[in-house]
């Protein structure tokens, strides 16, 4: 009987043609397991709704930050066609309302929500299409000084301001996917 030869050819030429095809494939499961819009941000002590926290019990900024963070990844990934991907960084944030500390001691921790507290968001994004390539990118500042006299969006959510502001930005900004 006639031993059965397994390798034809010599182990490493083997390994690296199998790496050779390995890769790419490894590279197309990476990219796609990849979030195709991640939200991040600069230093949060420098933001304007922290450094005019004036409250006594002061929330942290991390917890609404991310909040935000993710709130906009998931309206965002729903607006992007496949392949395309958007990086955003907030820069600084105020919040809708203030704190009124000369009101007493009462009010140390109650944000109060009145027209001249308009909310606003700092931000930098830049859009990459499926090959790489920069389609958008640039520095926005959102506003909205009529935000009291539109409709209350979102109920009784505290960030229901700065929602509506990054809901505004992406319906202005990006078109929808289209849908097949």
């Amino acid at each position: 009987m006639k031993p059965i030869r397994l390798l034809s050819r010599p182990l490493p030429l083997l390994l690296t043609a199998a790496l050779g095809i390995a890769t790419p494939l490894m590279a197309a499961a990476t990219d796609a397991a990849a979030p195709h819009v991640v939200v991040t941000w600069t230093n949060p002590a420098k933001f304007t709704d922290v450094r005019y926290d004036t409250s006594l019990s002061r929330q942290d900024p991390e917890q609404w930050l991310g909040e935000l963070a993710r709130y906009l990844q998931q309206r965002a990934e729903q607006r992007l066609p496949p392949g395309e991907h958007l990086d955003v960084t907030f820069t600084d944030i105020q919040r809708a309302g203030m704190y009124e500390p000369w009101r007493g001691p009462q009010w140390n921790d109650i944000r109060i929500v009145k027209d001249v507290y308009s909310p606003r968001i700092d931000l930098r994004f830049t859009l990459t299409g499926a090959d790489g390539k920069v389609l958008e990118e640039g520095t926005r500042t959102l506003r909205d000084l009529a935000f009291l006299h539109r409709d209350l969006p979102l109920g009784g959510d505290p960030l229901r301001f700065e929602k509506r502001l990054l809901d505004d930005w992406l319906r202005r900004e990006f078109a929808p996917a289209p849908r097949g």
